[in-house]
């Protein structure tokens, strides 16, 4: 019974994943966590964390890693399977009903409207792992005395190597997990 509401839970979230991997994420975040409670926030935050570290698009690997904790190997098997097949599905029809229609205003206007919904599910995402990654949870309000200053400081020191060096995301992720291990390490 776990593996079909694994596969449904994951198929409703890959026919709602408008926007990519990371618009998924609060899709996912919802059904795991609220609806069904596979898994807690923390679990979600480790999922993502390793769905970032590893190739390919993150909704796929966060299907995976989700389902391979809440069921085992053939869990992430089917939650993954879940998660991709609405996107084979409608890429599918929409590829050639786009390239059949692409110059009808309404499509154009679809687009346009799509995407700054598109920008919001990424931003909340964005909000939900940040604040669990300096606060220890995602829930408001937040109070300033729960800060984890070492997530502070790799997160200033992530973003200003991105920035002013233009480091590569694997370089920030290999350069923070390892100095992380270390930092971790000595304080517990």
């Amino acid at each position: 019974m776990i593996y079909l509401e694994l596969f449904l839970s994951f198929f409703q979230i890959g026919i709602l994943s408008f926007g990519g991997g990371y618009a998924s994420l609060p899709l996912i975040e919802q059904e795991l966590i609220t609806v069904q409670g596979w898994i807690t926030n923390q679990q979600f935050i480790d999922i993502l964390t390793l769905s970032e570290m590893t190739p390919g698009p993150i909704a796929i690997n966060a299907a995976t890693f989700s389902g391979n904790q809440i069921a085992g190997i053939m869990g992430g098997i089917i939650a993954t399977i879940g998660v991709t097949l609405p996107s084979v599905i409608i890429v599918q029809l929409l590829a050639y009903f786009y390239f059949k229609y692409q110059n009808l205003s309404i499509v154009q206007g679809v687009i346009q409207g799509v995407r700054p919904a598109v920008v919001a599910l990424i931003a909340s995402a964005g909000v939900t792992i940040f604040m669990t990654a300096m606060f220890g949870h995602s829930d408001w309000p937040i109070v300033l005395s729960e800060i984890n200053w070492v997530s502070v400081f790799f997160f200033a020191a992530g973003l200003f190597l991105m920035r002013k060096f233009k480091a590569s995301p694997i370089q920030i992720i290999l350069v923070t997990g390892v100095a992380g291990g270390i930092v971790y390490s000595l304080i517990k």
